[in-house]
């Protein structure tokens, strides 16, 4: 009877997956709106025809969305790289894009087997967000022509230089097609912001980026205004286009080279930031970067192959993904084959969408790639260097170039350590029936963080764990984000995270540690 009972009383399974899988449908219908006009507008941006961008939606969800280390991570097209995509373009044309994804692909998978998916988590954070904030104003630049339905030119100076020709189209003898299409832009700009600050509860999931494309669709189509719209080809099938041998020997040139390096880099690094920002979000499955980057990998190297845009975890699609409840790894894939239906069966309906609508998309995305939150937190939690890292970053990265910018942040990131790179980080553990006891001491540094992590996601689930650092002389700005992440990611889960210290001395090691190690108390008790 005990056992009937048991089992009148235990939640069926077939319930359990009926409503997994209805939530995982919800959700795939929300990425799909979310990604539809990201798609469309990152092609615009890369300098390519639109159905790259859906191309790489579709393979994003159906292709990674199956076999993605972060489970509820969402891929496809990323404003990240259309920067880089689009002065490619404009140097090599637009052949000579598929094998360097199909290079930086394998890259992307060689890297994954390796196993250093944690080293791209040791890139400075400064760098990482500087990098973006500079990506966000190369967008902002170059969608404010596309605004004015004007081409925009290939750098940062050269768009700014090349405003005022924009402009001087607004007004020739009377209202230009230009002056229609800025209209257009800024109301579906004003609809965007307008619906993401005074939207009703009920339709909290509906996306402003839909309703931002839908509105300015609305104005063009109904008076049929002579602006720029989204060209299709006839079919999808028209929009692949495989590269040939030749295309593959231009691996050999030296600038085509590089590009393959910077994307491979760029796009794991936007990855596995987002799939940490993912990991923030919710308390189930923790990514497994190695596989993350592997299923990247396979991702970029079919979509160099269909002759589409670069493809990376992306931060917009996942966290839309979350809030509308998504369980598994099913809503990322439902979402890439709501894509391949809609551009399958109802190709005229994008047909209509104007390209100032998707302009405006642009332009909230490349702001919230500027996120000046991010800045405030370092200067809050680390002072001034991690800030000027940071502004020598984007500084860079908008008036040289990317890999100079990069470069230059990871080369002042190094430096800030130098004088602690001959000290090692060592961990001390030690297990007992009520805690597991860490004891930190040396230099704690960006280059100590694959090992630490290592060992911190290896801890036992759910047994309390008590962080001290009496013997600590020294914590960086990188290795520190990285362990109030975890602080954080595991109180929320439920572990109970005890962090000591001492607030006595003076010195100019309890300077640097200290502060940390109280922050890191502080987020435990939260």
């Amino acid at each position: 009877m005990a056992s009937d009972n048991t089992i009148q009383n235990a939640p069926p399974a077939s319930g359990r997956s009926s409503s997994t899988f209805a939530a995982d449908f919800a959700s795939s219908v929300v990425v799909f709106l979310v990604a539809i006009p990201l798609c469309l507008g990152i092609a615009v941006a890369s300098g390519v025809p639109v159905a790259m961008g859906l191309i790489s939606g579709i393979v994003g969800g159906l292709v990674v969305g199956a076999i993605a280390g972060s489970p509820l991570q969402v891929s496809g097209p990323a404003a990240g790289l259309a920067v880089i995509v689009f002065g490619f373009v404009e140097q090599y044309g637009v052949a000579a894009l598929g094998p360097v994804l199909v290079a930086a692909g394998a890259i992307q998978i060689l890297a994954g087997f390796l196993r250093i998916g944690s080293w791209f988590r040791a890139i400075s954070p400064a760098v990482v967000h500087g990098m973006l904030a500079g990506i966000g104003i190369l967008i902002i630049l170059g969608q404010i022509h596309v605004l004015m339905d004007s081409k925009p030119a290939a750098g940062g100076i050269q768009n700014v230089v090349a405003i005022e020709g924009s402009v001087e189209k607004l007004w020739h003898d009377g209202i230009t097609n230009q002056t229609l299409a800025l209209m257009v832009g800024v109301a579906s700009l004003l609809a965007m912001i307008g619906w993401e600050k005074f939207r009703p509860a009920k339709l909290k999931l509906v996306p402003g980026a839909l309703i931002g494309v839908a509105f300015g669709t609305l104005l063009a189509v109904g008076f049929a205004l002579p602006i720029a719209r989204v060209d299709l080809p006839a079919s999808l099938l028209d929009g692949i286009s495989i590269p040939g041998a030749g295309d593959f020997m231009r691996l050999a040139e030296p600038g085509i080279l590089i590009t393959v390096l910077v994307i491979a880099v760029i796009a794991s690094a936007e990855t596995l930031l987002s799939a940490a920002a993912v990991d923030r979000m919710h308390d189930g499955e923790r990514t497994k970067y190695n596989k993350e980057l592997f299923a990247q990998g396979i991702g970029n190297g079919i979509c160099g192959m269909l002759g589409a845009l670069p493809i990376t975890g992306v931060i917009v699609r996942s966290s839309a993904n979350i809030q509308a409840g998504a369980k598994t790894r099913l809503s990322a894939v439902m979402h890439g084959v709501w894509v391949l239906a809609l551009v399958a069966l109802l190709p005229q309906l994008l047909g209509v969408v104007p390209l100032t609508a998707l302009a405006a998309v642009l332009l909230v995305t490349g702001w919230r790639l500027v996120s000046l939150h991010h800045v405030r937190h370092l200067f809050d939690h680390h002072g001034w260097v991690p800030v000027g890292i940071w502004f020598a970053t984007v500084s860079l990265v908008v008036t040289q170039d990317l890999l100079i910018g990069v470069g230059v942040g990871l080369a002042l990131s190094i430096a800030e350590i130098v004088p602690y790179l001959r000290r090692r980080l060592h961990i001390e553990t030690e297990e007992s029936e009520d805690e597991i006891y860490l004891n930190l001491t040396g230099a704690a540094t960006a280059k100590s963080i694959p090992a630490l992590l290592n060992l911190l996601e290896k801890l036992p689930a759910s047994q309390p764990v008590r962080l001290t650092a009496p013997d600590l002389h020294y914590l960086d700005h990188t290795c520190a984000e990285t362990i109030s992440e975890w602080v954080q990611r595991e109180t929320r889960a439920g572990r109970r995270v005890l962090v000591e210290y001492a607030s006595s001395e003076k010195s100019e090691r309890h300077h640097r540690v200290d502060p940390q190690l109280r922050r890191f108390c502080a987020e435990a008790a939260a």
